[in-house]
């Protein structure tokens, strides 16, 4: 069963909303709609892994990435003195 519901939003945010939805030959009220079922799902959206991103994984170990990130923080700190 649909219902109404008004938002109170920028003008410039519905001028865009309305031009997006256009050219996605889909109405405002379908596109709010499928964004509000998308943030509201109960079983939480698993992000995608590219295979370049799987495959370095693992490569630089947790006390290495300290230790860079201390380095540059020391190097920026001595560059801006």
């Amino acid at each position: 069963m649909n219902a109404k519901l008004t938002l109170s939003l920028e003008k410039d945010v519905i001028e865009q909303a309305k031009e997006f939805s256009r050219k996605q030959h889909k109405s405002l009220s379908k596109l709010v709609e499928n964004y509000l079922q998308q943030i509201t799902r109960s079983v939480p959206h698993e992000e995608h892994i590219t295979p370049l991103v799987a495959e370095l994984s693992g490569l630089i170990k947790p006390d290495r990435v300290k230790r860079r990130k201390d380095e540059y923080a020391a190097y920026l700190t001595e560059k801006y003195r």
